[in-house]
């Protein structure tokens, strides 16, 4: 890559690239606040049957494949 072709890429970078803020530049706002109030706040509830069908699928996975590869028990105990 010559130098003309470094200097175009350069200036396509720079018109494409938003310029980068000075060091001490401040946020708008304080996002600490924020994050506390999420923090604090309960989480939601998740329905029983939600979380039962993915536990069901995998179960059905596991079967499945010791099923057509018996010698992959070995495996699935390891991991267990």
């Amino acid at each position: 890559m010559n130098q003309s072709e470094q200097e175009r890429i350069a200036k396509l970078l720079k018109q494409s690239l938003p310029p980068v803020p000075d060091e001490h530049a401040e946020l708008a706002r304080d996002l600490w606040p924020a994050m506390l109030q999420r923090l604090q706040e309960p989480a939601a509830p998740v329905a029983w049957f939600e979380r039962v069908w993915f536990d069901c699928a995998l179960v059905a996975a596991a079967a499945v494949m010791l099923a057509f590869f018996p010698s992959a028990i070995p495996m699935l105990l390891y991991h267990l």
